[in-house]
């Protein structure tokens, strides 16, 4: 039932939020830059990696070494507002629609965070990974990654669909306020190193 409902929503979001995504792609391509997309291979459904989609919303700006700078310096006023509003994960559906991901479900995040997590925090991968999810509506990244992880756990092993149902209402509501977009004195979120070590994240 969770994939059929996923199926369809999904199909009927893309069919008719096309205009929107095309429009964004154009504001981005007109004030970022080339490439419009960012691509990157998150784990999905018991770690199995997929290509994920999302509009960019950071320009790419090195340092005199090659390194590309943190956060805060690559993401623009235009970035914050696509990514308050949530409007750079529309090409997830994408995602959705193919079966990598689900609506609702544990965020995919990165491929290197999978030797890390501990045999509790690896249970999030039990269900698809999801464009929101119970962690999302629950305070998004102001969270702790332990905070995230305990939520993420939780959803994966009481996940029904009347509480897809209120998450995907709570993440209207909280599209709509931007809150939990940003880490505390962050611009985005810090990289999980294990529990105890967290360093900057770089994600365009």
């Amino acid at each position: 039932m969770k994939r059929f409902f996923d199926f369809i929503v999904s199909f009927v979001l893309l069919v008719s939020l096309i205009p929107v995504i095309v429009l964004v792609s154009l504001v981005v391509r007109v004030f970022l830059g080339a490439p419009v997309f960012f691509m990157q291979s998150r784990p999905g459904l018991h770690g199995k990696p997929f290509k994920l989609y999302k509009l960019r919303t950071m320009i790419d700006v090195c340092d005199a070494s090659g390194n590309p700078l943190t956060d805060e310096l690559r993401l623009t006023p235009l970035g914050k507002f696509i990514r308050r509003t949530s409007l750079d994960e529309l090409p997830q559906l994408w995602n959705v629609l193919r079966g990598d991901m689900s609506l609702v479900g544990p965020r995919p995040l990165l491929m290197e965070y999978l030797p890390l997590y501990s045999t509790e925090q690896a249970r999030r991968h039990l269900v698809r990974p999801g464009i929101t999810g119970w962690a999302q509506v629950n305070g998004r990244n102001a969270l702790s990654w332990e905070q995230k992880f305990e939520l993420d756990v939780w959803y994966a092993a009481n996940h029904n669909f009347w509480l897809d149902i209120k998450i995907l209402g709570l993440t209207i509501i909280q599209a709509l306020t931007g809150k939990g977009v940003s880490s505390e004195n962050h611009a985005t979120m810090l990289r999980f190193k294990g529990s105890s070590r967290l360093i900057i994240h770089n994600d365009k």
